[in-house]
């Protein structure tokens, strides 16, 4: 850890612009700053480590965390430790401390920016654009790979890869033998196949996935509910055993509308079509009663139908909250104790401002939100945490800030066209994608966290969750976290991934703060 006491050299700038003809990194920046002393390092643990920091939990970070699943920038666990937000500057100077704003796709966009309305030349434009930052991406002293995993970002970036390469590209790709819902290997070897790369493929059981597990939650720097964590882990151990870069497909789905959440507002108004009697009377409350599960496939339709009407809100800023949403203001308030429950609504508020800020049309500004929130603190932050576990480290071309720029050029309706996710991106790059591809729907890196909970995990549940702990730690109603296990263990419905969010909070808790 590198660290600095006031007064030091009069000025320091945790992150500055790209300068010209460098290669572009995305990297977290933490700090820990009192008003007299200022620490900084690019994990949590690094600043733990000096005995001045105290272990005080933040209760907006833990709100914030029960709501999304993640804590986003500039809150952490803890007071007085801030994240960087991406795009910022920060500057300590003769003992003040200020955070400013440098770059955003707003401020980065020029005033003569071209309107993108013609399909052809936004496409080759685009084509052109990625390319390059692809290339750029691909400079390094050490060995270079790819992450595969089948789906159109990953597959896009390997495309453009093997075409700009003098030899074959190495790529990386996990698979589960005896979970086939969730194996995407064959995708991922078709499109090796297509490129002619030197694939590895690491096939890898349920049992080693699971033994995997006590090792990610050991390893986290802060509460982080999203369980991709796990195979995101397993895939950067694997790769790092013969390269030491590699390149991935993050930041697609977040700029070219990959998720079935961006559909949402389509359905929402087609949804209000129906009169309200036959809405709120009939079709909502039959459908509540329904057991929902993602351990089969109608399970999870009705899982995903019911997160929908959940978002069937009043104003547009409540529905994209209530789909990204994992506890809801009421459940948490049932959760908390009184001396950990807040009555901020730090989390709608964060949703409200950043779908406010840019001026387009309603798809572009839930992905603008997406960027700004959910992909640096879950998705990236994600990412470079299990990466760096193995010293692994990942780069991501389609986060170019000259792709960005472009992407949010290009109107909504390009991005989902004929109930087509992705459809300019796609469509862009058909021609260096399998043709398998071309329509294949969107399918997560997941795990089956519900049937594992039930079963092989459960220990997790008497271990982490048990009346004893919970009650001696006084933070949550043991009841409330019992009546989300009776109703996963009695598939009444689904709540493992708020089952999964509280262990993963208590296994941080108990490593970090006891």
């Amino acid at each position: 850890m590198r660290k600095r006491d006031l007064p030091a050299p009069p000025d320091w700038s945790g992150c500055s612009p790209w300068p010209s003809g460098r290669k572009r990194r995305i990297k977290p920046l933490v700090y820990y700053w009192d008003g007299k002393r200022f620490l900084f390092a690019s994990e949590i643990k690094a600043l733990l480590a000096d005995p001045a920091v105290r272990k005080e939990l933040d209760l907006d970070a833990l709100d914030l965390y029960l709501s999304l699943n993640y804590i986003p920038a500039p809150h952490t666990i803890f007071k007085n430790i801030r994240k960087l937000r991406p795009g910022h500057i920060l500057t300590v100077r003769d003992g003040v401390l200020t955070e400013e704003e440098f770059w955003d796709i707003a401020s980065g966009m020029p005033a003569d920016a071209p309107d993108h309305r013609d399909f052809e030349e936004t496409k080759a434009t685009l084509f052109r654009t990625l390319e390059d930052a692809v290339r750029s991406q691909m400079v390094a002293d050490v060995p270079l790979g790819a992450f595969l995993s089948g789906g159109i970002d990953s597959s896009v970036i390997v495309g453009l890869m093997a075409r700009n390469a003098s030899r074959p590209v190495k790529t990386y790709a996990i698979g589960f033998a005896d979970m086939p819902m969730y194996d995407e290997s064959a995708y991922a070897r078709e499109v090796a196949a297509f490129n002619h790369t030197e694939h590895h493929e690491i096939m890898l059981s349920s049992r080693e996935i699971l033994d995997t597990i006590p090792a990610v939650l050991d390893s986290l720097d802060e509460p982080f509910g999203d369980s991709s964590a796990v195979p995101t882990y397993v895939v950067a151990r694997e790769t790092v055993r013969d390269v030491k870069v590699a390149l991935s497909g993050d930041g697609g789905d977040e700029l070219f509308a990959g998720y079935r959440m961006y559909k949402g507002e389509a359905w929402y108004r087609r949804y209000c079509l129906l009169p309200r009697f036959l809405r709120a009377g009939l079709l909502e409350p039959v459908i509540s009663l329904l057991p929902d599960s993602r351990d089969n496939k109608y399970g999870e339709h009705i899982r995903r139908i019911k997160k929908f009407l959940r978002g069937a809100k009043e104003t547009f800023a409540e529905r994209v909250f209530a789909w990204n949403e994992l506890f809801s203001p009421e459940r948490k308030s049932a959760l908390l104790t009184d001396s950990y429950g807040t009555d901020h609504q730090l989390a709608p508020e964060l949703f409200a401002d950043a779908l406010n800020r840019l001026p387009t049309d309603p798809i572009n500004r839930m992905l603008y939100a997406d960027l700004k929130i959910s992909l640096p603190a879950d998705m990236l932050w994600k990412v470079d945490m299990m990466s760096m576990r193995h010293s692994l480290e990942v780069r991501v071309p389609l986060l170019d800030h000259r792709v960005c720029e472009l992407a949010f050029q290009i109107g909504g309706e390009w991005k989902i066209r004929h109930g087509r996710s992705k459809y300019v991106f796609i469509e862009t790059f058909k021609d260096i994608l399998p043709q398998s591809l071309h329509n294949r729907p969107k399918w997560g890196f997941e795990m089956p966290i519900s049937k594992w909970l039930k079963t092989d995990l459960n220990y997790l549940i008497s271990t982490h969750l048990s009346r004893e702990r919970i009650e001696k730690q006084g933070i949550f109603h043991y009841p409330v976290i019992e009546n989300l296990v009776v109703n996963l263990m009695q598939s009444r419905k689904d709540t493992s991934w708020q089952i999964w969010n509280l262990i993963a909070f208590q296994a941080w808790y108990e490593s970090t703060m006891q």
